[in-house]
């Protein structure tokens, strides 16, 4: 074991977050050693464990201070004790201290600051280029349980985030959504999905069903790098490959960044990844990641799942949908203010008649967003986006069904679009906490007659995409200067919240 680091209290949220730094390094540092000493060959002395830090605070009444006004976070919900593993200091440094400053302020109490009894898998004690274990033979790695603490899925499930979670007794509430190990799963599984590490990954997220969206975005990043005014400072693709702005000095930027920055350059993947990720940085995090999640709602819940525990301010969905009214033409738009959930990858987690509202501070940023970039506006706005519900199903070939159902039930329901992904990204949006919002473009209308043709969807991608981005792009650039704070509604919060945003 490293060597024991006893509970501390602290009043200062800097100076608790360096006891999680302290606790954190030191346990990564005796997994690794002992990891290397392993792959060598060497006789390990017993089993091999390091713990994660916890964070706890004790509360013995209901008020709470002005820290919190206007916030729907950063409070517990009464008196008891609660708290929570934490992991990666390196990457959450920011979003650990603010959620630290705000229990302080609100509480007027102590934070507790320990090494837990969650044990750090050893898979996730592996820095980002460390690939050790593949020297190993089949044997030898076969060996690893017997020494290290692997992964447990029974200290990873969504529980809390789930509303499902009951304390046992004498067990203390949850601070977080997310335990540490549950974090580093989401951290690893990030890494493959979307071939970039998540320390890229931005406070705002566009998720697209379709690659022209992303050639597109690519083209406007690399764009943004030969600006030397531009806000941005990097552009990330796949293979962790980055693109600085022209003009920026090595180590001009904040600490956040500075070793990525100035480190290797990364190297394009000979394929894609499952669903490549691409990332425009902003010095203060709140620049835009869009990911292309493919076609299905199975790959929309997958990468939500993961990049939930990013904690971003906000997601949205920019793609391609069937029109579903007759009065509808190729190329408008819709904004979603409802969904049928008809996907079912949710259904487990998030009951159906659990209502996904429409979060308002999106709604304006979007429309605000469609006015802007296509200069139309009152009632001639109506002429090319359609406010209303969205279906999104499980089954691509739902209009070949035989019986005409589902048209039935899309009509009964006042659907006016249909996809595969939307209302998926809105669920688990509800689910994690995290705001979020719909713009889709028509493509089709299979009920009218209407399906793409080849030559007239490449027309029609050439008209719409860059559009259709700039629109999503434009968005978070008004959600970004109305402040983060407003986007975290208590719509998305339950009864009894945890405090962590």
């Amino acid at each position: 074991m490293p060597e024991f680091i006893a509970p501390q209290r602290f009043t200062d949220a800097a100076a608790a977050f360096a006891q999680v730094e302290l606790i954190y390094k030191s346990g990564l540092k005796h997994l690794r050693d002992a990891m290397l000493a392993f792959v060598a060959g060497e006789t390990l002395p017993g089993r091999v464990r390091a713990c994660y830090p916890f964070v706890r605070v004790h509360t013995h009444t209901s008020a709470r201070g002005t820290a919190a006004n206007g916030l729907s976070y950063g409070f517990v919900a009464g008196p008891g004790r609660f708290e929570t593993t934490l992991t990666r200091p390196d990457l959450f440094r920011r979003y650990y201290q603010e959620q630290f400053r705000l229990l302080l302020e609100n509480h007027g109490m102590e934070l507790e600051v320990g090494t837990s009894t969650q044990p750090i898998p050893i898979h996730f004690s592996f820095a980002e280029n460390d690939h050790i274990e593949g020297s190993m033979s089949v044997e030898r790695r076969a060996l690893m349980r017997d020494v290290f603490d692997l992964p447990d899925l029974g200290a990873m499930d969504d529980g809390i985030a789930n509303g499902t979670h009951e304390a046992r007794p004498g067990e203390a509430q949850p601070l977080a959504l997310f335990t540490a190990a549950r974090v580093d799963y989401s951290l690893h599984r990030l890494r493959h999905y979307t071939g970039t590490v998540p320390d890229w990954f931005q406070n705002f997220v566009l998720f697209t069903n379709y690659q022209f969206y992303i050639d597109e975005f690519v083209r406007l990043g690399r764009e943004a790098m030969t600006d030397e005014s531009s806000e941005y400072i990097a552009f990330i693709e796949p293979g962790n490959v980055v693109t600085r702005r022209r003009g920026m000095a090595p180590g001009a930027c904040s600490a956040d960044f500075a070793a990525l920055l100035d480190g290797t350059q990364g190297t394009p993947p000979p394929r894609l990844p499952q669903m490549p990720g691409y990332h425009l940085v902003r010095e203060d995090h709140s620049g835009i990641s869009m990911v292309n999640i493919g076609v299905g709602p199975a790959n929309a819940k997958t990468i939500t799942d993961h990049i939930a525990v990013l904690r971003p301010h906000a997601w949205m969905m920019l793609g391609h949908c069937a029109g579903l009214r007759p009065s509808q033409q190729l190329g408008d738009y819709v904004l979603a203010h409802a969904y049928v959930r008809e996907d079912h990858v949710l259904d487990e987690e998030l009951p159906l008649w659990v209502p996904i509202p429409a979060l308002s501070e999106i709604q304006l940023a979007l429309e605000q967003a469609v006015e802007q970039i296509t200069q139309v506006s009152g009632p001639d706005l109506k002429k090319i986006m359609r406010t209303g519900t969205v279906a999104s199903t499980d089954n691509r070939n739902w209009e070949l069904l035989p019986g005409n159902q589902p048209q039935r039930r899309f009509s009964q329901s006042r659907a006016v679009a249909l996809d595969m992904e939307s209302a998926t990204i809105a669920a688990n949006g509800f689910r994690f906490r995290v705001p979020y919002g719909t713009l889709l473009c028509v493509s089709d209308k299979p009920l009218h007659g209407e399906i793409k043709l080849p030559g007239m969807a490449n027309h029609f991608y050439r008209e719409r995409v860059e559009q259709h981005l700039r629109i999503g792009m434009a968005a978070i650039d008004i959600l970004r200067r109305e402040g983060s704070s407003r986007l975290h509604s208590r719509k998305l919060r339950s009864f009894a919240e945890v405090a962590f945003q």
